[in-house]
């Protein structure tokens, strides 16, 4: 994570609840000066409370990621009072969980103007900040769903995958122009996280993650190793996240195939949604309720808090070097015994 002089200033969307708000209080832990940019007021408060309380200093924005005017402007508030931005993250979004054919164009327009171009419009920000100094760190929260599209879920996928495609236009113009501003991204597996609980959904059931789930807490930990390792192009976390993209290099069609027979029920629990719950595409449901939804869902149950995928790539330089000498071992030990056999070959001539 390059830094200025100080603390390092980070800026997180999406800060309020789940992904966001566990990764600002993770750059808190470390004494980052963290703003946090979301639309829920309640949400942001308590957000820069466990901020504060983790050791870093919070500066709680409420901003539209959908408005550029506005997200400039946070951008230069944050510079105002903290200091050059060191580290952008884009992890605020809304969606639809929905058949295609049932979503309303409006519905499918604010999802897009939050989730990608809200993405746009904060890397946009940060790059006007940080291309003059040639210095800055912007991640992408991404998806296994940026590569794998999975029924009910058209509107958050087609997001995904336009933020990767515009990242990697970006990636390859900052190399041409010999800039030291990195821009990475950080795809998730499923997470427990409270959108699951507040999504504008038209399915029968209650919404879930695809299995297996893991805590907002493991994310936050690779968008961190994402920060502190920008020469990546791309972080992949947890095994699901892996196995998914691997197998739609090499059987896309078999998994066509299969999430058509599968992709319904798994992204739905037993219980009958209400569709009268109040839902966060139009407006925060914090401050509709004036209740704090925290970084958590409702499945801690079967969340896992770790990921040995993680772990293997955080560790992946001492497992090389292992694997290597591994097989330097293991190769001089074949010689070596090759080499008695010889001897012993020779000896009963």
């Amino acid at each position: 994570m390059s830094t200025g002089q100080g603390a390092p200033v980070v800026v997180v969307t999406g800060s309020s609840a789940g992904v966001g708000r566990a990764t600002a209080r993770a750059f808190g832990a470390r004494g980052a000066d963290v703003a946090l940019l979301a639309r829920g007021q309640k949400g942001l408060e308590q957000a820069a409370h466990e901020v504060r309380t983790a050791g870093g200093q919070a500066l709680p924005l409420v901003v539209d990621v959908a408005d550029p005017e506005a997200v400039d402007a946070a951008a230069q508030q944050v510079e105002d009072q903290f200091g050059p931005i060191d580290v952008w993250v884009n992890a605020a979004f809304t969606t639809v969980f929905s058949p295609a054919k049932e979503i309303q164009p409006d519905e499918l327009r604010r999802a897009t103007e939050v989730t990608y171009f809200g993405f746009v419009h904060g890397t946009q920000a940060a790059l006007r900040r940080m291309l003059p100094r040639d210095r800055g760190t912007i991640v992408q929260v991404g998806s296994a769903l940026a590569y794998r599209s999975v029924p009910l879920q058209a509107a958050y996928c087609g997001a995904k995958a336009a933020i990767r495609g515009f990242t990697d236009s970006l990636r390859c113009e900052l190399m041409h122009d010999g800039s030291r501003v990195r821009v990475t991204t950080a795809h998730l597996p499923g997470v427990n996280t409270p959108q699951f609980s507040w999504v504008l959904s038209r399915l029968p059931r209650h919404p879930r993650p695809v299995a297996p789930v893991y805590q907002p807490e493991v994310a936050a930990e690779g968008i961190l190793h994402a920060a502190d390792h920008p020469e990546r192009r791309e972080h992949w976390i947890g095994g699901s996240t892996v196995a998914t993209l691997l197998g739609q290099k090499v059987a896309a069609g078999l998994l066509d195939r299969y999430l058509a027979r599968t992709g319904y029920d798994s992204q739905q629990t037993d219980e009958a949604v209400d569709h009268s719950r109040p839902v966060n595409l139009w407006k925060p449901v914090d401050d509709a309720h004036g209740a704090d939804h925290g970084a958590h869902g409702v499945f801690d149950e079967e969340a896992h808090s770790r990921s040995l995928q993680l772990w293997a790539s955080r560790h992946r330089r001492p497992l090389v070097l292992g694997a290597a000498a591994g097989g330097t071992l293991g190769a001089a030990l074949a010689a070596g015994l090759r080499g008695s056999l010889s001897v012993a070959a020779s000896r009963r001539r």
